[in-house]
């Protein structure tokens, strides 16, 4: 069951209209039923914002109960005060070299959206939407994902997806030491792999959270 099979039934749960719902979160008339890719975080907080019966950690990864208990209601912050509270940069995939790491260092850049947090993954500093099938099936076009900066003094987790914001772009791949290089692999056997020296990677980041539909 993906994202937008759990909004039906939270819909049907509810008794209300797709069309009503949409209004509600302000949707568009009509995305639900053209849901395709990643639905993006601040979609998510519009959801939670007006429904906060609803469990997000359930919405995004279809684990635990649809709604949340009484207590949990009262003891956790809402989502909308939680929103104003922190956001975290959205990097576009085409974004220039650096500016992913400007970003998250805290310069402000004319590309980047400001998202609401989602509170149920990882601590993480960014999302970015990825684009091409070269990490399928694992990562697919449109799936967003959130990202944890690491940085020097960090045990590096190699084998894993991180971002890399390198001389030449945003690369997302799984990355292997390779002695004054890193070697970047795809899932895609497609893909072959290939070596980036380090010294044209400003930095580094893990992905610890997926949203996908």
């Amino acid at each position: 069951m993906e994202i937008k099979d759990r909004i039906s039934k939270f819909i049907q749960y509810k008794n209300i209209t797709i069309a009503e719902f949409e209004r509600n979160v302000s949707l568009a008339n009509g995305y639900i039923k053209k849901f395709k890719g990643s639905i993006g975080s601040d979609k998510l907080n519009n959801i939670i914002s007006y429904y906060p019966d609803i469990n997000i950690n359930w919405l995004i990864t279809g684990e635990g109960s649809m709604l949340k208990s009484e207590i949990s209601n009262m003891l956790v912050e809402s989502p909308m005060e939680y929103g104003k509270k922190q956001t975290r940069p959205r990097i576009p995939y085409t974004a220039a070299a650096g500016s992913l790491t400007s970003a998250v260092e805290g310069v402000t850049s004319d590309q980047c959206e400001q998202i609401p947090r989602i509170n149920v993954f990882p601590d993480y500093d960014f999302t970015i939407i990825l684009k091409g099938d070269s990490m399928e099936p694992k990562y697919e076009g449109g799936d967003e994902v959130a990202c944890k900066r690491i940085d020097s003094t960090s045990f590096i987790q190699w084998g894993k997806v991180h971002v890399l914001d390198t001389a030449q772009g945003i690369i997302i791949k799984r990355i292997y030491e390779d002695g004054e290089k890193i070697r970047c692999a795809s899932y895609n056997t497609e893909y072959p792999d290939f070596s980036i020296l380090k010294e044209e990677i400003f930095s580094m980041s893990l992905v610890v959270g997926l949203i996908r539909l």
